[in-house]
C-alpha cells in the first residue's frame, strides 16, 4: 500500500528546500509510518543540502522528527498505531557495538543514517513519479508531513509532553547532553567548558548545570547567546572576540585548567585551544564536525599530563532509555529547551533556514 505524502526535497547540491508531491511505501515488517508533527533543523540537514556530503540527491533529509504512528510493521513491537514518538538514528542491533549499548558507533552507522540514502536492502522507501528519491536519512526522512520510519529509529514518549517541545532530542539536544553525562561525567567541584552556544552548545550547558559540576563556563561570539547560557546554567561566560580564551579560562579556572570541555564550533583553531586549556586528566570531546579529511595540529607533549581527546557520535546514546529521560526532564522544566526553539510552519522551511544560518534561529522546529 503506497502512500502519497508531501515532503521537502532538495533537488541537488546548493539547491533549495522545495515542497513536492512523493509516494512513501507501505512500511516493511520492520517500519512504522509516522504522522510527523514536528522536525528540528539541524545544520547535518544544512550540511548535506549544500552538497558537502554524498548523499544521493534529489532526496529528502530531515532527523530530529516527532509525531504519532499511524500504522506498524508486521515485526514491530513496544510500538502501536496512536503512539507518540520522537525520532532519532537507526543501527543494525546486531553488531559489537550496538549489543554493547553503543548504537551511535553501529558498523553500518555511516550508510544507514547520514550517506546511504536507501535500507540496509539498498531500497528507498521515497519515490516521485515512479524514480526513487534519496531517503530513509537516519532511518526517518523526517522533512515530510509523513514519514517511513525503522523501528530502531522510534522511541515512544508521554503524549502529555507537546510534540513540537521535544523534536529536538532526536540529534542535538542528545548530542549536547550525552557529551557532559555519557562522556565527561563531571565529579564533584569540577570545571566544564562548553565552546559554541549553538543548540548543542546549550544542550551541554543545561546538562552540566544538572550535574555537581560547580564551574560551568560557556564561550562564543555572540553576546545574545552567552546571556542564555547564563540564563541556563552557566555560572561564567566568554566573549572569544574580545578576551583570549586561554587566558580568560586560566584566570577562571585559577590557572588549573579545564576537567572537561565540549568543542562544538567544529573550528580546528578553537579544538586546539580546548586541548591547551585542560587540566592534567582532562577530557575534550569532540563533537563539532568540520569537513571530511580536516585534520589539526596539537602539542604532543602537552597531552602526556594524562589529557584525553575523545570523538562522539550523537551523545553516544541508548535512544530508548535516553530520550524518554530527557522528555521527563523537559516535562518538569529542569530542561528548559523552550528557550531555544523557534517554530515555523513546514512550508516555511527555507525561512526557518535563512534564520538558521543568520544566527537569528538557534534551533528551528517545523511544525506540520
Amino acid at each position: 500500500m503506497s502512500i502519497t505524502t508531501r515532503a521537502a526535497v532538495v533537488e541537488s547540491g546548493g539547491a533549495p528546500f522545495t515542497l513536492s508531491d512523493v509516494v512513501l511505501d507501505g512500511p516493511g515488517p520492520h517500519e512504522a509510518v509516522v504522522r510527523m508533527v514536528a522536525a528540528g533543523l539541524c545544520h547535518t540537514d544544512l550540511g548535506v543540502a549544500s552538497g558537502g556530503l554524498p548523499f544521493p540527491l534529489p532526496g529528502v533529509l530531515g532527523h530530529e522528527g516527532a509525531g504519532v504512528v499511524e500504522a506498524v510493521g508486521s515485526a514491530v513491537t513496544g510500538i502501536a498505531p496512536g503512539d507518540h514518538v520522537v525520532l532519532s538514528f537507526t543501527s543494525c542491533g546486531a553488531c559489537r557495538n550496538c549489543d554493547g549499548g553503543h548504537p551511535a558507533y553501529c558498523s553500518t552507522w555511516l550508510p544507514l543514517n547520514l550517506i546511504g540514502g536507501r535500507r540496509a536492502d539498498g531500497t528507498s522507501p521515497i519515490s516521485r513519479a515512479g524514480e526513487p528519491l534519496g531517503g530513509h536519512f537516519f532511518g526517518q526522512s523526517s522533512f515530510a508531513e509523513r514519514a517511513v520510519v525503522n523501528d530502531r529509529s522510534l522511541v515512544k514518549v508521554d503524549a502529555d509532553v507537546p510534540l513540537e517541545s521535544i523534536a529536538p532530542l532526536g540529534c542535538g539536544v542528545q548530542t549536547g547532553v550525552g557529551a557532559v553525562w555519557n562522556v565527561l561525567k563531571p565529579a564533584t567541584g569540577s570545571t566544564v567548558v562548553v565552546l559554541g552556544a549553538g543548540a548543542v552548545g546549550l544542550s551541554a550547558v543545561m546538562a552540566a548545570a544538572l550535574t555537581p559540576a560547580t564551574t560551568v563556563v560557556a564561550v562564543d561570539r555572540v553576546g545574545e547567546r552567552l546571556s542564555l547560557a547564563k540564563e541556563l546554567g552557566a555560572t561564567h561566560t566568554v566573549d572569544a572576540g574580545e578576551r583570549d580564551l586561554g587566558e580568560a579560562l586560566a584566570e577562571i579556572t585559577g590557572g588549573r585548567g579545564a576537567d572537561g570541555v565540549v568543542e562544538t564550533t567544529g573550528n580546528v583553531g578553537v579544538l586546539r585551544q580546548g586541548v591547551d586549556a585542560l587540566a592534567a586528566r582532562g577530557t575534550v570531546v569532540v563533537v563539532g564536525a568540520p569537513p571530511f579529511g580536516t585534520e589539526v595540529a596539537l602539542d604532543v607533549n602537552g597531552l602526556l599530563g594524562g589529557k584525553q581527546v575523545v570523538g562522539l557520535t550523537l551523545g553516544d546514546a541508548e535512544t530508548q532509555s535516553f530520550i524518554p529521560a530527557l522528555v521527563e526532564l523537559v516535562k518538569d522544566g529542569r530542561l528548559p529547551l523552550d528557550r531555544l526553539i523557534s517554530t515555523y510552519p513546514f512550508a516555511d522551511i527555507d525561512q526557518a533556514v535563512r534564520d538558521m544560518r543568520a544566527g537569528k534561529a538557534i534551533k528551528p522546529v517545523l511544525t506540520f
